[in-house]
């Protein structure tokens, strides 16, 4: 017998212009295989309440094991070698977050995979029900909190980005920031990890993932149109970049069911 829950946690209001949701998820029965972790604009926490994750950022290096985990803003997907389960909860951070709870600019995260020494708060949130996990988490990040912010250009490009679905030209970024291009691209760099042209990119993409992935799946040539692509080649050549394969082999290929609140991404909601 296959098992496959999702719940949605929203944390507490002073948390959420650092932590966007809370995605509790229980695999069990599936057939053992990889999970393809894809880009997306939200970085991640992952903890585990079973087994530790085990994750790869290649498909030819061996998967090391994580029982709580971050990563951050990244190019390619992640590799997540499972047996057929997966029970944990999943937090969707903006880059805000990996200051304000962790310490460090998001950059630090970026295209990496970093342990958190959770240990006591994981031992608490497997025995607890789904509320009571999502009350703990309120509490002990709530302990972390320590909001830092960059300089406010930064904030501003990052959720004109988001807002702009990812149809934006980053000269034209630069000019509503007042600042030079040089200078946006190297300061938007060191702080989350990747370019404003590349987080434009990023942003298109994780629109096209939540397309591909409907149930009624638009065409191809008509999900590269409303994400902004050129025409249906461009969507391909970033689909093999991004997740290694094209969109329609990953859609039938994917063994876990996906959470589907993982794909929203609500521009209004996010702060950087």
């Amino acid at each position: 017998m296959t098992i496959a829950a999702h719940v949605d946690g929203v944390p507490a209001p002073h948390l959420r212009p650092y932590i966007r949701r809370y995605l509790g998820y229980h695999y069990r029965g599936f057939a053992p295989g990889v999970h393809l972790g894809l880009p997306s604009p939200d970085l991640t926490v992952v903890i585990s309440f079973e087994e530790p994750t085990l994750v790869a950022l290649s498909p030819d290096h061996a998967p090391s094991g994580y029982t709580a985990l971050a990563s951050g803003l990244a190019m390619a997907p992640a590799f997540i070698h499972h047996d057929g389960t997966q029970f944990g909860v999943q937090l969707a951070l903006t880059p805000a977050g990996a200051r304000a709870l962790f310490g460090m600019p998001a950059a630090a995260l970026a295209a990496a995979v970093a342990p958190l020494p959770l240990e006591p708060l994981t031992d608490r949130l497997r025995m607890a029900s789904w509320p009571q996990r999502f009350a703990l988490l309120d509490a002990a990040l709530t302990r972390r909190l320590a909001p830092v912010e960059p300089a406010p250009e930064l904030s501003y490009a990052w959720r004109r980005i988001l807002r702009s679905g990812g149809a934006l030209r980053v000269g034209e970024l630069a000019a509503e920031t007042g600042w030079s291009r040089r200078h946006l691209c190297a300061r938007f760099a060191a702080e989350y990890g990747v370019g404003p042209k590349d987080a434009l990119r990023i942003v298109r993409f994780g629109r096209s993932t939540r397309l591909v992935r409907d149930t009624h799946r638009p065409a191809l040539a008509e999900i590269a149109a409303a994400c902004g692509y050129y025409d249906q080649a461009h969507l391909a050549r970033e689909w093999r970049e991004f997740a290694g394969v094209a969109p329609s082999h990953w859609a039938q290929a994917e063994e876990l069911p996906i959470h589907p609140s993982q794909e929203h991404v609500d521009a209004a909601t996010l702060v950087v």
